[in-house]
């Protein structure tokens, strides 16, 4: 029992697990009406809807809520299931958990894409797929505007809207127990709760000078002006301006 795990209440490591020969048997009942053989067909497939939900497992999202979406698309998948095609009833019946799967998980997701850019992404990706398969390689971006006759802007913007997120928390690397994630690569050295407050303490030093220094200090490393095109627009000698701006910058410095 150390290994028990359960998901929604249900004992994984006793999930049940049918034949090919007896999956058929009960389709074929189910498909008459039998609910007894559609509850068997249920519990005996499980173990395919678990199997599914581990491919999304680093989606943060809580795993009996996935369990329940992906037993919906078991769902589907028995009563929707052609007897006459000879498919083996998994082949049929994963895609179908995963594109439940995937709906949830773009329903609820906190990133909204309109259906409208959506359908646009799929027009791109089947003239991509079509362009490879006629001349060996991709396409480039520009390419595929001019098959779909549409803005390059729209292509790269569709494109971009059907990339699933990555959590900052990925694991992108481990060594000896170190993960390195996303967040790790991608965090921002420049603005940093230091960076912040530096600037705050530099926002009030500044405060405290006189007006005539502020706006000395604003046209020389703001603007880039010279001392001579200060001096010139202020109206007092260059002499002057660089007595006043050293004298800010030592009252800066001593307040910081």
């Amino acid at each position: 029992m150390q290994h028990k795990v359960e998901i929604c209440g249900v004992n994984t490591t006793r999930l049940k697990v049918l034949k090919s020969g007896e999956t058929r048997e009960l389709l074929v009942r189910a498909r008459q009406g039998d609910q007894q053989a559609r509850e068997e067909l249920i519990a005996g497939n499980l173990r395919l809807v678990l199997s599914v939900i581990q491919r999304f497992a680093n989606r943060g999202e809580n795993p009996d809520d996935l369990f329940q979406v992906g037993c919906i698309g078991l769902i589907k998948a028995i009563d929707n299931f052609n007897l006459d095609l000879d498919v083996r009833f998994s082949t049929y019946g994963v895609p179908m958990i995963i594109g439940e799967v995937r709906r949830y998980l773009r329903d609820n997701s906190a990133i909204r894409v309109s259906r409208s850019m959506r359908d646009t992404a799929y027009r791109v990706l089947q003239a991509k797929e079509a362009y490879l398969a006629e001349h060996q390689k991709e396409p480039t971006v520009e390419e595929i505007a001019s098959i779909l006759d549409i803005r390059r802007e729209d292509v790269v913007f569709a494109l971009d809207a059907i990339v699933e997120p990555v959590s900052l928390y990925e694991p992108v690397y481990s060594d000896s127990g170190d993960t390195l994630t996303v967040m790790d690569q991608v965090k921002d050295n420049r603005n940093t709760d230091e960076m912040w407050l530096e600037r705050i303490a530099l926002r009030e030093a500044v405060g405290h000078l006189s007006e005539r220094e502020q706006r000395i200090l604003s046209l020389r490393f703001y603007q880039g002006k010279t001392q001579m095109e200060v001096s010139s627009e202020i109206g007092i000698s260059q002499a002057q301006v660089s007595r006043l701006e050293k004298n800010a910058l030592r009252q800066i410095r001593r307040e910081l």
